[in-house]
């Protein structure tokens, strides 16, 4: 199914698009975490959704998980929503991300790593871009309710 076809669909056609990191590898194993059920959370900087003029997420919202060919796979469900300073971000919400972490440090290494890399400085639109213990991320944990074909 592709996007057009999820525009074009009635039950989906309300639905915002769900993308996880950019395409390409890590979006494929994100995905994929998703669909098998290993990836329940996911964590974004607030300053993302100001950058985008989005409003942030809802418990209760769903919304059409993507890959990295932009087809709908799935549909999720917010089960929860919260603000948090990085430097809060505990143990289980990092293994729920489901990437294999197994430590509060060794998650903050791994989305350190994607939030200073250059693919998402260009979208910041600030070559300077960083985190620090301070930083307001969004905690969200959902669960898949629908597998598109």
């Amino acid at each position: 199914m592709s996007l057009n076809d999820l525009r074009t669909a009635p039950e989906f056609a309300s639905l915002p698009i769900g993308e996880f990191a950019f395409p390409g590898p890590l979006r494929d194993q994100l995905v994929a975490a998703i669909l098998d059920g290993s990836k329940t959370s996911t964590t974004a900087t607030l300053i993302e959704f100001e950058v985008e003029q989005e409003e942030l997420p809802r418990t209760g919202g769903r919304e059409v998980v993507v890959d990295s060919e932009g087809r709908g796979v799935a549909v999720i469900e917010l089960t929860e929503v919260r603000l948090a300073r990085l430097a809060e971000v505990d143990l289980q919400h990092a293994v729920d991300e489901g990437e294999g972490f197994t430590s509060v440090a060794q998650w903050r290494a791994g989305h350190e790593e994607f939030w200073h890399s250059p693919e998402m400085r260009d979208a910041m639109g600030d070559p300077e871009f960083t985190v620090g213990d301070d930083t307001m991320l969004v905690l969200q944990r959902f669960k898949v309710t629908a597998r598109l074909p």
